[in-house]
């Protein structure tokens, strides 16, 4: 495997962990509630049953393994994006490594987010069936603003 490939892989992973030390920050210091990952496993395997949209992902029965399934599936895409950054904008970016490029695309996204996750948990697109839709479409932009970030270390890292 290409080592442009390896690099991208570690930015998304990278990133992902700054997402979530972004989650557990507002958590601690703001007493926002943490992601639920293990909806986010039940919904997986949901998808993989065949069926993608959801009322409510908390109603559906809950299957073993869903939160480190939930956990895997989080991480998996994190690195999956890195690689897609790296495959979009070609390795030579790692060279000079703006960070410009790299927030649209982490911002852009939450288009899966927005229109596949959220509407097949139940939350209807871009949240709107949540108790305040702005609000967290607003936490889900810092969020991915977050994952850049850590992408974006990470890739001035290998780049040295």
């Amino acid at each position: 495997m290409d080592g442009w490939i390896w690099a991208g892989l570690a930015m998304g992973i990278g990133g992902t962990v700054a997402m979530d030390l972004w989650a557990l920050a507002l958590n601690r210091l703001a007493g926002q509630g943490m992601p639920n990952w293990a909806n986010v496993g039940r919904w997986v395997v949901e998808v993989m049953r065949g069926r993608v949209f959801h009322d409510d992902i908390g109603a559906v029965s809950p299957v073993q393994g869903e939160l480190a399934l939930g956990w895997a599936f989080h991480y998996a895409v994190g690195a999956i994006y890195g690689a897609l950054f790296l495959a979009i904008v070609g390795p030579g970016w790692l060279e000079g490594a703006a960070f410009v490029p790299l927030w649209i695309f982490s911002l852009l996204t939450i288009a899966a987010g927005w229109f596949l996750l959220q509407p097949g948990m139940g939350l209807g697109w871009a949240a709107a069936r949540t108790p305040q839709p702005w609000k967290a479409r607003g936490m889900g932009l810092l969020a991915h603003t977050a994952f850049a970030v850590g992408m974006w270390v990470v890739a001035l890292a290998v780049a040295v």
